[in-house]
């Protein structure tokens, strides 16, 4: 669309990994590959903590709905990379590329509530065990998932639906897998100074404000250990630390390890080649390995699996 001697951007071309043409397909098959566990992996999860009656606790309840979001956020990107890399449609049109990017936003924001929701459920369960059951009832358990699921739709709404009002005049090609803000902005004709202030501000809040929620029910777990350590064992305190809380650090450490190279700064250091990397490592990969950090170091998962298939095979014999 021309406007004087403006061309206005009306749809995008996603570049994926263009720079590695000769490797497209054998990267396509990997990442076919890493989806395809990743869909099995979190959908037996979201599957076995709703059908076994031993995993109707509040733990499995949030883990369920972590695999839910990993599903979907899984979902949103991998299957319209997947087609990029292997055909030759890689446009996207404006209101599809607004819609991912919404999607994407609300997705990472769910993830973070959900661990910072995910870590007080330890705390109480480790440091008020009396109490854990009146205090997270069914009730309460549904109210903090609905929070993590909906709280970011104004954010997600508000930024996308800024940045694509914007006037794109620059180019229509987005050196991305996705549309992401930082490759978007680019293609951006005005000043986005005010909008970058706000992305970096939003990020902030969104990252840190559960993180906080994270360290703080961490600290309370450390110390209620250390005075249980009067009565009990050093080597049984530990163990039980880990055993209940491993699983849920490695994640976070994964989780912001990846996410905090990429969002804190739309126009980070980071070479756009290495940018798409960082990128691939939370969209495709760090999804894979959630239900392996849940299910291999979690006997009760483990257990109720054992339960599922032998019951299924029980039933094959008869």
């Amino acid at each position: 669309l021309n406007l004087g001697n403006i061309t206005r951007v009306t749809q995008f071309i996603l570049l994926c990994f263009s720079h590695l043409a000769q490797l497209q397909l054998l990267l396509s098959a990997v990442i076919l590959l890493v989806f395809t566990v990743t869909m099995m992996g979190n959908i037996l999860i979201v599957l076995i903590a709703t059908v076994d009656p031993a995993l109707h606790t509040p733990m499995y309840y949030f883990l369920k709905h972590w695999s839910l979001i990993e599903i979907c956020y899984s979902l949103d990107i991998v299957p319209k990379m997947l087609i990029n890399l292997l055909s030759e449609r890689n446009t996207s049109s404006f209101t599809a590329c607004a819609l991912q990017l919404n999607l994407i936003i609300l997705f990472i924001m769910s993830e973070y509530f959900l661990l910072a929701i995910m870590a007080c459920d330890r705390y109480v369960i480790i440091c008020h065990p009396l109490h854990y059951a009146i205090i997270m009832t069914k009730k309460t358990c549904r109210q903090m998932s609905a929070v993590a699921w909906l709280s970011g739709f104004p954010v997600a709404a508000g930024l996308a639906g800024w940045l694509f009002s914007m006037l794109f005049c620059k180019s229509n090609k987005v050196n991305h897998f996705f549309c992401d803000i930082s490759p978007v902005l680019k293609l951006v004709c005005s000043g986005t100074y005010v909008f970058e202030l706000l992305v970096f501000i939003a990020t902030l809040l969104i990252m840190v404000l559960p993180f906080i929620l994270i360290v703080i029910s961490y600290i309370y777990i450390i110390e209620s250990e250390n005075h249980r350590i009067v009565w009990m064992s050093m080597a049984e305190s530990r163990q039980r630390v880990f055993s209940t809380c491993a699983a849920h650090l490695v994640v976070v450490t994964l989780f912001y390890c990846t996410t905090c190279l990429i969002n804190l700064h739309p126009k980070s250091s980071l070479s756009p080649n290495n940018k798409k990397l960082v990128s691939l490592s939370y969209a495709a990969i760090t999804p894979m390995l959630n239900p392996v950090i849940y299910s291999l170091r979690n006997s009760d998962i483990r257990e109720a699996l054992r339960r599922a298939f032998g019951r299924k095979m029980l039933s094959e014999r008869l």
